[in-house]
């Protein structure tokens, strides 16, 4: 099956990013969300992304206006019928993801690809909701989407061998180095990446150093490109919470046990750069 048009669930920071991914790559893509205000400020972020590749001659007017015009947006799965792959990239909740896909499954044919952007939960428990579960896959893409060239493909205990070959074909097509994983809490990115963020947390909630001199150190010492608090900013707060909590119920072992001040942080509505503070202060 031919893949040509793509649905992304979710406008926020992933699902706008993995839009206007596909979209730069000549694909008909079609952003759901339920919110009028989320898909406007995912078009906007989309427009400013677009801005500054052209800015620093990475792409050219003419490559800005085709990305757009292969965009539409609605705020009904019901209009994703005629794709052949849907990406959903709500927020990290199982709830949240498991009324999206039963839903996708009754919507699109059988043979339509169903992935998930998810950080963290189960691909084999996403795929235990849906009919044909051998279409169901995990595609992780990193943050911010246009830029990274990663994406971390997830096996499903069910899924099937041509859906897995479509989506490492199509992560190619789209200039992505794609990896493969086994399905296991948090993959591979998460697994290693979380605990450490966590760590970083409890260094800063022990008053260890401050929040710029734990960065440092890790930017210096490590040759990190960002330091692990800053990245926790990136990514959102209540993201890395989340999958901290995920891992935690998983694995059962006290070793993912998510840092106070982390879970203080987002009771206190500070998630980072999207809420304008976190474990910094944002403009």
């Amino acid at each position: 099956m031919a893949i040509t048009r793509i649905g992304v669930i979710g406008a926020g920071t992933m699902g706008n990013g993995i839009a206007q991914t596909f979209a730069r790559h000549g694909f008909q893509v079609t952003l759901v969300d339920t919110s009028a205000a989320a898909l406007e400020k995912g078009l906007a972020t989309i427009r400013t992304s677009l801005a500054k590749l052209e800015k620093k001659a990475l792409l050219s007017p003419a490559d800005v206006e085709l990305t757009l015009s292969n965009i539409t947006t609605a705020d009904t799965l019901a209009a994703l019928t005629g794709c052949q792959l849907v990406v959903e990239a709500a927020t990290e909740n199982p709830a949240i993801k498991e009324k999206i896909f039963r839903e996708l499954a009754r919507t699109l044919p059988a043979d339509a690809i169903l992935a998930s952007n998810t950080s963290s939960i189960s691909l084999t428990r996403i795929a235990a909701w849906v009919e044909c579960p051998e279409r169901v896959i995990g595609m992780h893409f990193m943050n911010p989407v246009p830029l990274m060239p990663l994406v971390e493909i997830i096996r499903a205990l069910q899924t099937d061998d041509a859906t897995h070959q479509a989506v490492h074909t199509l992560a190619v097509e789209i200039g992505k180095t794609p990896v493969t994983v086994k399905d296991g809490p948090g993959f591979v990115s998460n697994r290693v990446l979380m605990p450490m963020i966590n760590e970083a947390a409890f260094a800063l909630y022990e008053n260890l150093a401050s929040a710029e001199d734990i960065d440092t150190v890790m930017k210096l010492g490590m040759n990190h490109p960002i330091g692990p608090l800053a990245l926790a900013d990136l990514i959102g707060l209540d993201t890395c919470l989340a999958i901290m909590d995920i891992l935690h119920d998983e694995f059962r072992d006290s070793k993912y046990r998510a840092c106070p001040l982390l879970a203080q942080l987002v009771a206190a509505g500070r998630l980072g750069r999207k809420s304008g503070h976190g474990f910094y202060r944002y403009d």
